[in-house]
């Protein structure tokens, strides 16, 4: 039985891009859109859900960081995130102030 995603929401944290900028470096972080779960994410990337995350991908609703979005955060290393690691993944979306 893989994790739930009770578990998986226990895990959300929060932080500054300062931490996640070595995870954008190697590939590792994937975007989730705001109105998605962060947790419902997880249970179906950890689960290999295929289906559902190529609609997510497919809708926009996940992706890889964009330079823009890179130079961005790096230009700010103070802007912080709702994060969770699905390994070898580090999922996360952007907290607006």
């Amino acid at each position: 039985m893989g994790v739930t995603r009770e578990e998986l929401a226990l895990q959300v944290d929060v932080a500054e891009w300062g931490w996640l900028r070595p995870h954008g470096e190697r590939g590792g972080l994937i975007v989730v859109a705001g109105r998605l779960d962060l947790a419902e994410v997880g249970e179906r990337v950890a689960g290999d859900d295929a289906a559902v995350i190529q609609g997510w991908l497919a809708g926009g609703e996940m992706w890889k960081p964009t330079v823009a979005e890179l130079e961005a955060w790096n230009a700010a290393p103070d802007r912080r995130f709702r994060m969770l690691v699905v390994s070898p993944y580090v999922l996360i979306q952007e907290l607006v102030n």
